[in-house]
């Protein structure tokens, strides 16, 4: 049973995705039903030899129940006419009472109600007058009312599964828009609690800034001449210092997800620990020529970390997507900022590597102002440019 039930319902869904093929099938297996009809002869009419008007027929109805989903009045209004003229001239229909129930029911269920009750009245009310008209049957026979029957039960059931299909579409619909809103309500609500932080990180960070800058100057004036009260505004300096610290960490653990990983207490990277760098990766097999131009300076903390970062994805990249072990690492000092250039022998791929390392890279250096390109040279190397602003400002040591 179990079984049975499973190759129905993959059945229907090839018929679901194959709707004109299912149609044509379903077409040739009723012309085909249809001729042996006339073999056997339907209820208590004896069988007969076919004809070639049979054939045709048989054929014509395959066509129609495969047209039926393209232009369903249209085929319907065909197969009323047919069917009318077949109870005219010899009052044997067969066939065409099979496909006016199937096009009725296509109908109903394709189109709006009116439409379909008016298309199936009209139908079913034509063909029980050729019956009464020209076949002869009485009004009230069961031969003629059971073509009314047939046809009004595929108009009703047609109109039902539309109905249904319609019920169905509209809860998708109002479940999809309600998805849509509850995801931007989340995202108007992420974006109103970020201004939220925002503001109150600017006013720890501004009140306490304000403070420790007023008791500084109060202790550089002091220093010498009242040692006391310069110590008592360094202390409030340490104590405004200390206060803003633990507000800030307080504001930031709300950013902080669950499963991250304990803030480390090292410092943070920057490009004094370069030399560690480069042995670590010397260790994995990758060999770096470091050069250095102009003279060294200590660069703002936000540079100097993004300036190791770089190197270091770059010589990840180097490492995993290089085709042979040599790189090169070039760090420029000029008085507008730093210039880095890592550069090794692009891999079997020649055109530019799409990741999230070089996006990574860019949105560190965009982070401080500054830009990055990466991409393969003529030469056939895989090179990464970056310039971070760093100036030197006026009276500061080189």
């Amino acid at each position: 049973m179990a079984l049975s039930n499973t190759r129905l319902l993959r059945a229907s869904a090839a018929a679901a995705r194959h709707p004109q093929m299912a149609d044509a099938l379903l077409g040739v297996l009723i012309g085909v039903l249809s001729l042996l009809s006339v073999l056997e002869g339907p209820r208590s009419i004896p069988g007969r030899s076919l004809t070639v008007l049979d054939v045709l027929v048989a054929a014509l109805a395959a066509l129609l129940i495969t047209l039926r989903r393209r232009w369903p009045v249209s085929v319907l209004a065909v197969v009323t006419a047919v069917a009318a003229w077949a109870v005219a001239s010899s009052g044997e229909i067969y066939v065409l009472t099979t496909v006016s129930v199937v096009c009725a029911y296509t109908v109903a269920s394709r189109r709006r109600r009116t439409t379909a009750w008016i298309a199936g009245a009209a139908a079913a009310l034509i063909v029980y007058a050729a019956a009464v008209v020209f076949a002869g049957q009485l009004w009230d026979s069961s031969e003629a009312l059971e073509d009314l029957a047939w046809i009004g039960m595929a108009v009703a059931i047609g109109d039902a599964v539309r109905s249904r299909r319609a019920y169905v579409a509209a809860i998708e619909d109002r479940a999809a828009r309600a998805e849509r809103s509850r995801d931007e309500e989340a995202r108007r609500r992420v974006a109103e609690e970020r201004l939220r932080i925002a503001r109150e990180l600017h006013d720890i960070v501004a009140h306490h800034l304000a403070l420790i800058n007023v008791q500084a100057e109060v202790a550089v004036h002091a220093v010498r001449q009242q040692p006391d009260l310069a110590e008592e505004a360094l202390s409030h300096v340490q104590q405004a210092a200390r206060t803003g610290i633990e507000e800030l960490s307080t504001v930031l653990t709300v950013l902080r997800r669950a499963d991250d990983p304990e803030a480390s207490t090292e410092p943070t990277p920057g490009l004094e620990r370069l030399g560690g760098l480069l042995d670590s990766v010397a260790t994995a097999g990758l060999r770096v020529a470091h050069q250095q131009d102009g003279e060294a300076r200590r660069l703002p903390s936000a540079v100097d970390l993004a300036a190791y970062r770089i190197v270091q994805e770059s010589l990840t990249n180097a490492r995993k997507h290089g085709r042979d072990p040599n790189a090169q690492v070039r760090l420029t000092y000029t008085a507008k900022g730093l210039l880095i250039t890592v550069e090794n022998r692009a891999g079997s791929s020649t055109g530019p590597r799409t990741g999230h390392g070089l996006t990574g890279m860019r949105e560190r250096a965009a982070s401080v102002g500054g830009k990055l390109d990466a991409g393969p040279d003529a030469s056939g190397r895989f090179a990464v440019h970056a310039f971070l602003p760093a100036p030197i400002n006026d009276g500061e040591p080189t």
